[in-house]
C-alpha cells in the first residue's frame, strides 16, 4: 500500500512558496507510489499537534491555483526543534503521528533551520526503526542557502526591490529641488545582503538610484556614510539609499538591534531606516523620507519574477521525484549553467551540508567603496528577476486561491508543546 506524504511550510513565507507546494502535490497525484498528501497546519506544528490538512479534498484547479498564490496556503511557523538529545519527546511525537497516519515521506519547505530539522528527523526515524524519507525543499527570500545557485522566493523579492527603488527614485528626483533630499528604503537581510544588492539592478547610469547600498557584509562607518550622502546630494541633487536590516558596525553589532530574540534565537531587527534618517537630519539637516519594505517585499506576487515562479515549482516537483527515486536526507538545488545565456537545471545536495550554513554575498559582487554592486554581481542577479508571471485579475485585483484546509481526524492524544 502506498505510503502517505507529509508536507509543511516553514519560516517566513514568500510570493512563490505555494508554487513549490503546487509542484509537489501535482507530482504526487500523478505518481501511484504515493498515497495522500497531508499538509501541516502552520508548519511543523501541524505534525506535533496532529493537525493534518488533507490536500486530497482540494480540487485540481485549487491546487493548480497555488502556483500564482502568495504566502503560505497551509500556514507556516517559526518553531525550531531542538536536537533529539535535548528534546526526544518532540521527535518521538512526530514518529507517532507519522505512524498513526501511515506517513512515509516528509517534505520540509524552508530555509537553513528547516533543512536541519528534516535532516534530524531522518536520522531519528532510522534510530527508532521507523525510517522516514526526508527531503528538503529550498525556500528563503534571503537567498542564503548553500549549494544552490539561488533560492526560490529570492528572485521575486529582488524584482520587487529593484522596481520599487527605481520608482521611488523617480519620485524623489521630481521633488528634490524644494522638498525631499534623501530617501531610505529598508529591506530584509539579517546577515546576507542579497536583497539589498538586488536594488542595484535599478541603476543604469552613474547618477541613477540607488546611490548607496548598505550590506551586512560591509562594516557600517557612520562618518564615511554621512560624507557620502552629502557628496551625493551635492552632485546629483538627492540621494536614494537602500539599507539591509542587518547593517552592522565593525564590531558585529547591528545598527538597528531591537534588543529582542525570535523563536530561533536570532536578534530581532527592524528600524535601520529611521535610524539612518535621524543621523542624516542631525548632521546635514536634509528633509528625508524612509520606508520599510517588510512583508510587502515577500508578498508581492503581482510582480513576481517568472524565473522565480518556474524554479519554485520545479523544486517542489523535484523533491517528490527524489523521494520516488529512493533518495533520502537531500534537497533539490538550482544549478546555473556556465553559458552566456542564462540556463539552469536541477541538482541535489545532502541536507547535512545545507543545514545551518549561511551563504553570504561575495565581496566580489560589492564595489570597492562598499556602496554598490559590481558587474559580476549584476550578472548573477539580473537573470533571476526576468519575466512576468501575473496572477489572474478581476475588477482590478489579483484573484488568489484560498483552500478549504480540511483536517484529518485525530487518532492520538494531545501533545503538550
Amino acid at each position: 500500500m502506498a505510503k502517505n506524504v507529509f508536507y509543511a511550510q516553514s519560516g517566513g513565507v514568500t510570493a512563490v512558496i505555494n508554487a513549490s507546494a503546487c509542484g509537489l502535490i501535482e507530482a504526487a497525484r500523478a505518481n501511484k507510489q504515493f498515497g495522500k498528501v497531508y499538509a501541516g497546519k502552520n508548519g511543523i506544528l501541524g505534525a506535533l499537534k496532529e493537525e493534518l490538512i488533507d490536500t486530497s479534498k482540494e480540487s485540481k484547479s485549487a491546487i493548480s491555483g497555488l502556483r500564482y498564490t502568495p504566502s503560505g496556503a497551509f500556514g507556516s511557523c517559526r518553531y525550531k526543534l531542538q536536537s533529539p538529545a535535548q528534546n526526544q519527546a518532540e521527535y518521538q511525537r512526530l514518529i507517532d503521528v507519522f505512524k498513526a497516519h501511515k506517513i512515509g515521506y516528509f517534505f520540509y519547505n524552508g530555509g537553513g533551520d528547516s533543512q536541519d530539522t528534516a535532516n534530524k528527523v531522518s536520522q531519528f526515524s532510522q534510530a527508532v526503526n521507523y525510517p522516514i524519507t526526508c527531503i528538503g525543499v529550498p525556500k528563503t527570500v534571503d537567498n542564503d542557502l548553500p549549494l544552490t545557485d539561488c533560492c526560490p522566493g529570492f528572485g521575486s523579492v529582488a524584482k520587487y526591490v529593484a522596481v520599487s527603488t527605481r520608482e521611488a527614485g523617480l519620485d524623489v528626483a521630481s521633488m528634490s529641488e524644494s522638498s525631499t533630499k534623501v530617501f531610505v528604503l529598508e529591506v530584509m537581510g539579517r546577515h546576507a545582503g542579497w536583497i539589498a544588492a538586488a536594488a542595484g539592478l535599478a541603476k543604469d547610469e552613474k547618477n541613477d538610484p540607488p546611490h548607496l547600498i548598505l550590506f551586512p557584509e560591509v562594516a557600517f562607518d557612520k562618518k564615511k556614510f554621512l560624507a557620502k550622502v552629502a557628496a551625493t546630494v551635492k552632485r546629483v541633487g538627492f540621494c536614494v539609499i537602500v539599507a539591509s536590516e542587518g547593517a552592522q558596525y565593525a564590531d558585529g553589532s547591528f545598527v538597528a538591534d531591537a534588543g529582542l530574540k525570535d523563536a530561533f534565537g536570532h536578534t530581532q531587527l527592524g528600524g535601520v531606516a529611521p535610524m539612518l534618517v535621524d543621523m542624516i537630519k542631525t548632521t546635514h539637516g536634509y528633509k528625508c523620507h524612509w520606508a520599510v519594505a517588510d512583508y510587502l517585499q515577500r508578498a508581492a506576487r503581482h510582480i513576481a519574477s517568472a524565473t522565480d515562479v518556474e524554479q519554485a515549482y520545479a523544486m517542489g516537483k523535484a523533491a517528490l521525484e527524489l523521494a520516488a527515486a529512493g533518495k533520502n536526507a537531500v534537497m533539490p538545488t538550482i544549478v546555473r549553467a556556465k553559458t552566456k545565456t542564462y540556463r539552469w537545471s536541477v541538482g541535489e545536495a545532502p541536507l547535512a551540508k545545507v543545514a545551518n550554513v549561511e551563504k553570504k554575498l561575495p565581496r566580489g559582487y560589492i564595489t570597492a567603496d562598499g556602496y554598490g554592486i559590481t558587474n559580476k554581481g549584476r550578472q548573477y542577479l539580473a537573470p533571476l528577476i526576468v519575466g512576468e508571471d501575473y496572477p489572474p485579475y478581476k475588477n482590478g485585483l489579483p484573484q488568489y486561491v484560498k483552500l478549504k484546509n480540511i483536517l484529518v481526524e485525530k487518532k492520538l492524544t494531545r501533545f503538550r508543546l
